[in-house]
């Protein structure tokens, strides 16, 4: 076990909610920690993250126990062990303590124990087999705290074997490395990452988007997708473009990024079974002519009316970072900002006034609606609607 400083000091470690639950577990004679994420992050001195915990109870005992100390809990995940403990409106992840008996690289069947370093032994990074007790105290039985310390992304054990218990680990190595590593990669992590990235293909489209996603909005994001490009991971994922310059000029927002990534970003949608309102963003960014700079003022409100808010940023930013325009560049920031000074607003008729004014419901009141509002956009949406009406009748 390395040595590592006496506790963690950290304000999710005092809360309340979380005391309530250690409380619970301790009085039915079992042992919480803190464990994964929120201690490796409370090291490298990083935001917290959500707090989960492992136990040496079972699944019912911790459920007994919690219950009996007033908590709601759910079975979220009972198959793996997994109960979701509520504490003062708080939901917290408890864990059995477990290892594996049987994986296909893909799930993974588990036994439940008592033993702490068997379970730490089946974690995937050293990084996240790190443990802290209600008093804060580190418990590290793979060199965990040490290799926060460095950002290093190493394996847990042999790393083609952490590997074969599940695939995902390639990306997740790839992941973690743009989000917490510094430097060149594990040279062991890498050379296995690379021997059996064909195995990617075994993942589903939905997990590896998972992933892919948070590597994208990642920190390291553009060195790491350029190692992957180099070392042949990332075809395996999807055809992708070199627009490394690109991708680092855009702010960290996946889907952004994305676009530029992907060589045809319309087969996404299907190819990482993207949610609908990324596939939208992704169509838009592929097919939507970007306004610029050199518009005038009367068609980039022309522009943002007819696309919206949402489109009009996307694709500011994207043609921001293709062009070779500085990222401080006042005339780029202006029309970026447009939105913000400027709201589109609504048709001021409908095709209830129409109707008022006596045309029929059909395809020639719509038609008409349409002229008016052709003629209002073109007007810089200043005819109100008695003009708009006035319009109608001449």
């Amino acid at each position: 076990m390395t040595t590592a400083p006496p506790r963690i000091r950290a304000r999710w470690l005092r809360a309340p909610a979380l005391t309530r639950i250690f409380a619970a577990i301790r009085a039915a004679g079992g042992e919480a920690r803190v464990a994964g994420g929120a201690v490796r992050n409370a090291i490298m001195g990083l935001p917290g993250t959500e707090v989960d915990l492992a136990t040496t109870l079972s699944p019912e005992a911790v459920t007994r126990a919690c219950e009996s100390a007033g908590l709601s809990v759910h079975p979220t995940g009972i198959d793996h062990g997994t109960v979701t403990v509520v504490s003062d409106h708080t939901p917290y992840e408890v864990t059995t303590l477990r290892h594996d008996i049987e994986t296909d690289g893909r799930r993974a069947r588990v036994k439940f124990t008592d033993d702490w370093q068997a379970d730490a032994q089946r974690r995937d990074f050293t990084m996240n087999a790190l443990y802290c007790d209600e008093a804060g105290k580190i418990y590290d039985f793979t060199d965990g705290y040490r290799d926060s310390l460095r950002k290093r992304i190493i394996f847990v054990g042999t790393p083609s074997q952490r590997i074969r218990e599940d695939y995902l680990r390639i990306l997740r190595f790839f992941r973690f490395h743009a989000r917490f590593g510094s430097g060149t990669p594990d040279a062991a992590g890498l050379a296995a990452c690379v021997r059996q990235r064909r195995q990617l293909a075994k993942l589903s489209a939905e997990r590896i988007r998972q992933e892919m996603f948070k590597l994208l909005a990642a920190p390291g994001a553009v060195p790491t997708l350029k190692l992957m490009a180099r070392l042949g991971i990332l075809r395996e994922l999807l055809p992708h473009t070199e627009e490394w310059r690109v991708i680092g000029r855009l702010p960290p927002d996946a889907v952004l990024r994305l676009a530029a990534l992907a060589a045809d970003p319309a087969a996404m949608k299907e190819r990482w079974r993207l949610s609908n309102s990324d596939a939208r963003r992704l169509a838009d960014l592929a097919a939507l002519v970007p306004p610029t700079p050199g518009l005038r003022p009367r068609e980039q409100r022309i522009v943002l009316y007819q696309i919206g808010a949402a489109a009009w940023r996307d694709l500011v930013q994207l043609a921001w970072a293709r062009s070779r325009a500085s990222l401080d560049d006042p005339t780029w920031r202006r029309l970026l900002k447009l939105p913000d000074r400027w709201q589109a607003p609504s048709l001021p008729v409908t095709g209830k006034d129409l109707i008022a004014a006596g045309l029929a419901p059909g395809p020639g009141m719509g038609e008409a609606l349409r002229r008016l509002e052709d003629w209002w956009v073109a007007s810089d949406f200043k005819p109100d609607r008695d003009a708009l009406m006035a319009r109608l009748t001449t």
